[in-house]
């Protein structure tokens, strides 16, 4: 929450609200998850299923393939490096010190490089030849960033410029926070992994998890914000004759420093974060308008 731009210390409540719902997310999504595996007769989930439940939000399927291009990229760096450098060196390179061509060298480059991860249902994969990737492709799609995460990374530029060593080490801890991280068998327990699902998922399957329980958290917060924003600048343009004055001077000038001690996000705004995030589109509630037809919405994805 604090990376995502709360500034207050939230209360227990709060964070427990936001663990309760992240957690009815992880259930739902490993319920979906298994009904799909199901379907085609195999009691595990893959990496796809996972990916297919949020495929409608095309922003962070990005994001996610992008984690998992980099994730295999430091696997196979660390099966390289394991292997160890002496009998690369004496493999591929010439004792004298000039280099062979054509050496494992080459290879173990072409191996680290980031590959994009393809799914079944886009439509390359209809298709028994591959179109072969081109030199610059990797470069296009890195300088393909997609608005949200441009955003963030401009809100945490902005927070992190008036910030002292000590705060910003502060930060950089709090950005590494995780629900997996060296908390595998606590994360599985803490989801009733064994209850919904009769597979052992994988680690793949839980880091998958933990990205995107670090998107709800985050999607939550930043929703909680502008609701208690817009609540904070309606009370202060309320017209109250007697306090107008001081609330004026206690906001300060335009160009006075953000204040850190400002009141944290209530579960009130939690709850509305939630609901406004539960919104059905228009477009799938269009036709039951003005009709007697009972709408029940199932758990939508953060």
């Amino acid at each position: 929450m604090y990376v995502s731009g709360e500034t207050g210390e939230p209360s227990a409540e709060t964070t427990g609200m936001i663990e309760e719902i992240v957690r009815q997310q992880v259930v739902e999504i490993l319920r979906s998850c298994t009904e799909l595996a199901a379907r085609r007769g195999s009691r595990s989930i893959t990496i796809n299923d996972l990916i297919f439940q949020i495929r409608d939000d095309a922003p962070k399927v990005s994001r996610l393939r992008t984690f998992l291009s980099w994730k295999d990229v430091r696997k196979n760096v660390k099966d390289s490096e394991d292997k160890g450098g002496d009998a690369d060196l004496g493999a591929g390179e010439d004792p004298v010190g000039g280099a062979l061509p054509g050496g494992p060298v080459d290879e173990t480059t072409k191996k680290n490089k980031k590959n994009k991860v393809g799914l079944p249902w886009e439509p390359s994969s209809f298709f028994n030849q591959e179109v072969p990737e081109r030199e610059d492709e990797e470069d296009e799609e890195e300088e393909e960033m997609n608005y949200i995460t441009l955003q963030r990374l401009r809100k945490a530029d902005e927070r992190t410029k008036a910030m002292t060593k000590e705060e910003y080490v502060t930060w950089s801890e709090f950005r590494q926070a995780s629900f997996t991280y060296r908390k595998g068998k606590r994360f599985r327990e803490w989801a009733g992994f064994n209850i919904v699902t009769d597979s052992k998922p994988s680690d793949d399957i839980v880091d998958i998890l933990g990205f995107l329980t670090f998107e709800m958290v985050q999607t939550l917060t930043e929703e909680a914000l502008k609701i208690k924003d817009h609540e904070d600048l309606l009370k202060s343009t309320a017209p109250d004759t007697a306090g107008t004055k001081k609330r004026k001077l206690a906001q300060g000038g335009l160009f006075d420093p953000p204040s850190e001690g400002r009141t944290p996000v209530e579960p009130r705004h939690i709850q509305e974060a939630f609901r406004r995030l539960q919104r059905r589109p228009k477009k799938s509630r269009a036709m039951l308008t003005g009709t007697r037809i009972a709408q029940h919405a199932s758990l939508k994805l953060i």
